[in-house]
């Protein structure tokens, strides 16, 4: 994974590990190269610009699962002030791969959930690759349940590409799990911001994705489905997933147009994966400024006003 990089990322790449060797040859002092290092240099940022302006939908999708992306527990890391885990569904078990506390950001205390993905097998197999069993929802649902107690507010960070779909999670409700979580997130007191950080894949995202304020990084994707599961159903092949990107319009972009997506955060040139502080600082203010709107609504409002959120969504005529 250190050396990761995806195809339309190569010649990037390649051109900034040139102006790295150049650099140290250039420490030696025998040569003066910092003519040809500026060039590359300027050439290099010409090719980023080129190359990240025109990505398409697939490509998008394909940054949004880059495996040196930052998950939960990093923005955890660079966001709060402090942050203590809770774990365990008071019922059967912990599930890690859904991440649930209690921290503070920016002074505001806060309940902090997150699906978490793995950045090794032995990880991933812990985290069971990000995809959550219904003892993860009910673990997300008791923290939401205690922020309301205490009059705090919930931030939600959306990355998976769907709820595990095991014959074990099934026979323990996963359905069920999924839609009172759906329920229950409706009709919260307290206000409510989620941020897809990555991929947001079906139910299993939304399952943590009923908010006051969707926002969404600029790289990530969010639909009903995942493109290879579209393509599988609608095409019968799942190598088609670039063209089933193409026409689920699943990117922030499309989702803003759309009306799902409140607001989309800017990520650094070339993805979230090539400065976390960067990605992480542009999140937390964004969520900060939220609250702090949200906290002036009374209950009733919010619970309201997040229901006719929902309820514009999509269109429909009848026959």
């Amino acid at each position: 994974m250190k050396d990761f990089v995806l195809h339309f990322e190569k010649p990037i790449v390649e051109l900034e590990n040139k102006i790295l060797e150049m650099r140290e040859l250039a420490k030696s002092g025998d040569v003066d190269i910092s003519e040809e290092i500026q060039q590359l240099e300027q050439k290099a940022v010409k090719l980023r610009e080129e190359v990240f302006s025109n990505l398409d939908r697939w490509q998008r999708v394909q940054l949004a699962r880059h495996p040196k992306r930052p998950y939960t527990l990093d923005y955890i890391e660079q966001m709060t002030d402090w942050f203590q885990e809770i774990h365990g569904d008071r019922n059967f078990r912990d599930d890690p791969s859904i991440v649930a506390g209690l921290g503070q950001i920016d002074g505001r205390d806060v309940a902090i959930i997150g699906h978490q993905k793995g950045r090794s097998t032995r990880e991933n197999l812990h985290r069971n690759f990000g995809m959550p069993h219904p003892e993860g929802y009910r673990k997300a649902l008791r923290v939401m349940k205690l922020a309301e107690k205490f009059n705090r507010p919930v931030l939600t960070l959306i990355d998976t590409n769907g709820a595990y779909p095991g014959l074990g999670a099934e026979e323990r409700g996963q359905a069920e799990a999924i839609a009172r979580n759906l329920f229950e997130m409706s009709q919260l007191t307290v206000p409510v911001v989620s941020v897809v950080i990555g991929e947001g894949g079906s139910g299993g995202a939304l399952a943590l994705g009923i908010a006051d304020r969707l926002l969404m990084l600029e790289y990530a994707w969010y639909s009903v489905i995942t493109p290879e599961g579209c393509a599988s159903i609608l095409y019968r092949d799942a190598t088609l997933a670039y063209k089933a990107a193409e026409a689920m319009r699943l990117t922030a972009n499309d989702l803003l147009e759309l009306g799902v997506v409140d607001e989309i955060l800017p990520e650094p040139f070339g993805g979230a994966h090539r400065d976390w502080k960067t990605t992480a600082d542009t999140v937390r203010t964004a969520i900060s400024k939220q609250f702090k709107q949200l906290e002036k609504l009374k209950p009733e409002t919010l619970i309201n006003r997040r229901i006719d959120k929902y309820g514009k969504i999509g269109v429909f005529e009848e026959a």
